[in-house]
């Protein structure tokens, strides 16, 4: 049985005014070789919208102070929105609790964090992680590092050759030495959106705990951490319209709790002496050092506008321009879209015959059009998909039908310049 997550294809919804949300973007106007933008790396890290920079602005030249730390009015103020910020990002993922958003510099940082503060503590030799075969090396690598340091052992989840996550393979997968789940909710190079509530289920009726790395799954549709049912879930700024340098943890208090530090310093700690020191409450305890107050700031004004548009509009549209992109592309001879399981997000990976995924690339910015080309970090997907690198296009909600065009039309462009 392989499970597919994700719903049909709908229309967008009329009131989505793509040309205003355009207009809130300043860089989209910006002119690439004479011509105008086409930005289809949103994936990679998405434009940020005028609130985002305004807010950002108004709060280093109005309200700037360090944090926790003062009992002066601008400290104040700062405190009060670097929290009002963490809040934000709580009802953002439906957590519980604001203790239970932790904010990290990206969602790498975040994915370490449980690997070095939860992996690294509780693993033992011959454990098991499963970690899905799709997944971007931010979700491989730090398991690795557990692994080494705990003797556990990493093993791989399959997914079809569409890219769809092997539901039967995983479950017979599953035992009594599997102590970590570790998944996308939706692939960075695949567009598969991921069975996170059945997983989940899986993974804690087999004893084990689940994290998400939600860097992509959280810009492109609702989530509500409770109701998948995870453990863990990892964002990050960035690809949420927001500034990069931060991002955050979602981790279940009561794990949180059990877990030690991840680094040593101020506003982490209870006490501190030479012969020894306690550590502060989640999420204090693994947010050592003066944090990203102003980066917390923007990404808060980033989410309030994503929900002022509505996450379910801005996902109807997308799945609109996405649906008429895939149309273009899969008649143009030559070219395989790498990715093809129902229900996927903005995002299309594809090789073309006898060119290089760069060589398109690069003659596809000659043309305005700014796409990625390259393995995406995500080396072990490519085996698995008989590739070395792929294009990648990626939707967000400013992509317009327009530019799904302008990409057909300068792949088929540069394909007759490479014949």
């Amino acid at each position: 049985m392989t499970i597919l997550h994700g719903s049909a294809a709908t229309l967008p919804d009329e009131r989505f005014d793509v040309e205003a949300v355009r207009k809130d973007f300043p860089i989209l106007s910006t002119l690439v070789h004479g011509k105008p933008l086409v930005f289809l790396d949103s994936a990679a890290s998405a434009q940020k919208p005028a609130a985002v920079l305004e807010t950002m602005d108004t709060m280093y030249r109005t309200a700037y102070a360090n944090v926790h730390r003062g009992v002066y009015t601008l400290s104040d103020l700062a405190t009060a929105r670097y929290e009002a910020a963490r809040e934000t990002v709580r009802r953002f993922l439906g957590a519980g609790d604001v203790s239970e958003i932790v904010f990290t510099s990206g969602g790498t940082d975040a994915l370490n964090l449980v690997a070095r503060c939860w992996a690294q503590a509780f693993l033992k030799p011959g454990d098991e992680i499963l970690v899905c075969e799709s997944e971007h090396h931010s979700n491989i690598v730090p398991w690795q590092l557990a692994a080494a340091a705990t003797g556990a052992v990493v093993r791989p989840i399959p997914v079809t050759d569409e890219g769809a996550f092997d539901f039967d393979a995983f479950a017979a997968m599953l035992g009594p030495k599997v102590k970590l789940v570790a998944v996308a909710h939706m692939s960075n190079v695949l567009g598969t959106i991921f069975p996170i509530r059945e997983i989940a289920a899986a993974a804690h009726a087999a004893g084990a705990l689940i994290v998400v790395d939600g860097c992509q799954g959280a810009v492109h549709q609702p989530v509500d951490v409770k109701a998948l049912g995870v453990d863990f879930y990892a964002v990050t700024g960035h690809k949420i319209y927001g500034p990069t340098g931060i991002g955050a943890l979602y981790g279940r208090r009561e794990l949180l709790e059990t877990m030690p530090p991840y680094k040593g310093g101020g506003d982490m700690i209870e006490t501190v002496s030479f012969e020894r020191s306690t550590w502060a409450e989640p999420p204090a305890r693994f947010e050592a050092g003066t944090p990203m107050i102003v980066e917390a700031v923007g990404l808060a004004a980033a989410i309030d506008y994503v929900e002022s548009l509505g996450v379910e509009r801005i996902h109807a549209h997308e799945t609109d321009v996405l649906d008429h992109a895939t149309r273009l592309l899969t008649r143009i001879p030559g070219l395989r879209i790498i990715g093809t399981a129902p229900g996927k997000g903005g995002v299309i990976s594809f090789t073309v015959e006898g060119a290089h995924p760069s060589d398109i690339a690069t003659l596809l910015d000659q043309r305005g059009v700014a796409v990625r080309a390259g393995h995406h970090c995500a080396q072990p997907l490519m085996v698995r998909m008989g590739v070395s690198a792929t294009t990648r296009a990626s939707f967000a909600m400013y992509s317009t039908r327009a530019e799904a065009e302008a990409l057909a039309s300068g792949v088929e462009r540069a394909m007759a310049l490479l014949r």
